[in-house]
């Protein structure tokens, strides 16, 4: 029996597969859950073999998710599938540095998402065909490591002058960062420049 913990944050959908997937007579779901902390209690306590995660999840997402199973000494076993609505690249190339087992879009057939199942327990990677291509396609980061390391704190929150303090940077030189990385991403804002790189993975 191969035992399945559900991770996902929209409740039809989570419900739904959960019913699909009981229909298997060697599948079991022990639990479905609708985000990552809960999710990593449960999976923590009932040690599947197979954790289905949705990326965009409260608290924790599921690329965190995989990182913390992927990191435990007890859970590491854990066969991870990573199902989600987002084509980006960015997403898709964590999820291979994170040596996930399955990469699925949502709108795969739930056939597609039973076999795959089977498949990772016996070894196999699985990606959805639409993004199997996008593995062989990936850009070139033009960003300076400081420009990423500014980029990443505006991501955290922090605001310029916090930036100045945790780089011990002068606030001009951080705003010149920011403005070099937000021209070499063509966006028209600082958080428009983080959502760039965070999709095309290089934050």
């Amino acid at each position: 029996m191969i035992r399945v913990v559900i991770a996902e944050d929209q409740k039809m959908l989570r419900g739904a597969l959960t019913a699909l997937l009981k229909f298997e007579t060697d599948i079991e779901v022990l639990a479905e859950i609708s985000d990552g902390q809960k999710a990593w209690e449960v999976i923590q306590r009932k040690q599947p073999d197979v954790c289905i995660l949705d990326i965009e999840m409260p608290i924790i997402n599921g690329l965190e998710l995989a990182d913390k199973i992927k990191k435990d000494r007890i859970l590491h076993h854990c066969k991870i599938i990573i199902v989600t609505t987002f084509a980006r690249p960015g997403y898709l190339q964590k999820a291979m540095d994170l040596q996930v087992d399955g990469y699925l879009l949502k709108d795969e057939p739930i056939d597609y998402l039973i076999e795959s199942i089977r498949k990772v327990m016996n070894g196999e990677r699985v990606i959805s065909i639409d993004l199997a291509a996008s593995l062989f396609m990936k850009e070139e980061n033009p960003l300076s490591e400081r420009e990423i390391e500014v980029l990443r704190l505006t991501k955290d929150g922090l605001t310029t002058s916090e930036i100045s303090n945790t780089l011990f940077l002068t606030k001009g030189t951080v705003r010149n960062y920011l403005s070099s990385a937000i021209q070499k991403l063509e966006a028209e804002s600082r958080q428009q420049a983080v959502n760039t790189a965070v999709e095309k993975g290089w934050l």
